[in-house]
């Protein structure tokens, strides 16, 4: 039941988002022109969209790498340093994940190639 409500649900997000252009399209001549203003919302929508998977899945990666580290620091005490080590290394890895994400989200909304295209 609640997976028919979120389907639903990002369905009409999808409908929205689909329809909004052309139903916020405007004649050439007389009226305003909306299509940048349509392009920077989309790109914050998408920037944030960005951003927030990114920190899920870091934070997530961490999560994991911080869990395994304790298990094995329980078994094997003597083996601390060798373990932390690995352990920091997988979390930097695991860490740049979010700053690609960051990278991403600033070049959408700074350096966005749309914009450009309309003008």
């Amino acid at each position: 039941m609640k997976s028919k409500k979120m389907f639903a649900a990002l369905v009409s997000v999808l409908f929205v988002f689909g329809f909004a252009s052309l139903a916020l399209a405007a004649e050439k001549e007389g009226g305003a022109d909306y299509s940048k203003a349509i392009v920077l919302g989309c790109s914050v929508i998408a920037a944030g969209i960005a951003m927030g998977f990114g920190a899920i899945g870091a934070g997530l990666g961490i999560g994991q790498a911080t869990g395994g580290a304790s298990n094995a620091v329980g078994r094997n005490p003597e083996a601390q340093g060798k373990i932390m080590l690995t352990m920091m290394v997988g979390m930097a890895m695991t860490e740049s994940v979010a700053i690609y994400a960051l990278v991403v989200s600033l070049v959408i909304l700074y350096a966005n190639p749309i914009i450009k295209l309309l003008g």
